[in-house]
């Protein structure tokens, strides 16, 4: 499972009361219910399925006094072994600069570690990303894919950088829900221009 504390968006530190507002507002955002008919129904009911399970690892740590897996969330791997990121804390530190929007710092503190892990190619093709330089997210996200096929955070990155090759759209953002709202804007303008 990826870190449940970054597919909430909150921080380790977050009170209860910021971790259920939190996963609530992303229940609002991926309800089945705002799928009807749409083609990025699947992508909303793997993210809510994403969403559910993470809520549900925090609640359950914090009520059994934290979590006991070997090497927490990352499967017991270390950072050099590409697999498991949340073993170290500064590239979960460069995730939360980057939810922050500061790409600057987020950039600064990863090219100042050695580029050996999946996670560490999929933080500079998320900055990428955010800059608006397709080409490198795209070769960044490739290739943490390759190093760590199993991850589905990298493969929906890459899948999400090919659905936006072929539309010609880039948008801003990383993340599902900025593919969706961009998808959704087009559709408006389409439906809005064709009627």
């Amino acid at each position: 499972m990826n870190d449940p504390y970054a597919v909430l968006g909150v921080n380790p530190s977050a009170s209860d009361d910021e971790i259920k507002r939190a996963y609530r507002d992303l229940v609002k955002k991926y309800h089945p219910d705002n799928y009807n008919n749409n083609p990025l129904a699947d992508l909303a009911e793997a993210k809510m399925k994403e969403v559910n399970e993470a809520y549900d690892a925090i609640m359950k740590a914090r009520t059994q006094g934290g979590y006991q897996s070997a090497g927490g969330y990352g499967g017991g791997r270390t950072a050099n072994q590409g697999g498991g990121r949340y073993s170290n804390p500064t590239l979960l530190q460069v995730r939360q600069l980057i939810a922050q929007n500061n790409l600057a710092e987020a950039e600064r503190i990863l090219r100042g570690m050695p580029a050996n892990n999946a996670e560490w190619y999929y933080l500079m093709g998320s900055i990428a990303y955010r800059k608006g330089w397709m080409d490198d997210a795209r070769q960044n996200f490739w290739t943490a894919a390759n190093m760590d096929p199993t991850n589905m955070e990298y493969r929906q990155a890459v899948n999400s950088m090919g659905m936006q090759a072929r539309r010609g759209a880039y948008g801003g953002g990383d993340d599902l829900a900025n593919l969706c709202t961009t998808l959704c804007c087009l559709n408006c303008l389409c439906n809005s221009c064709s009627g």
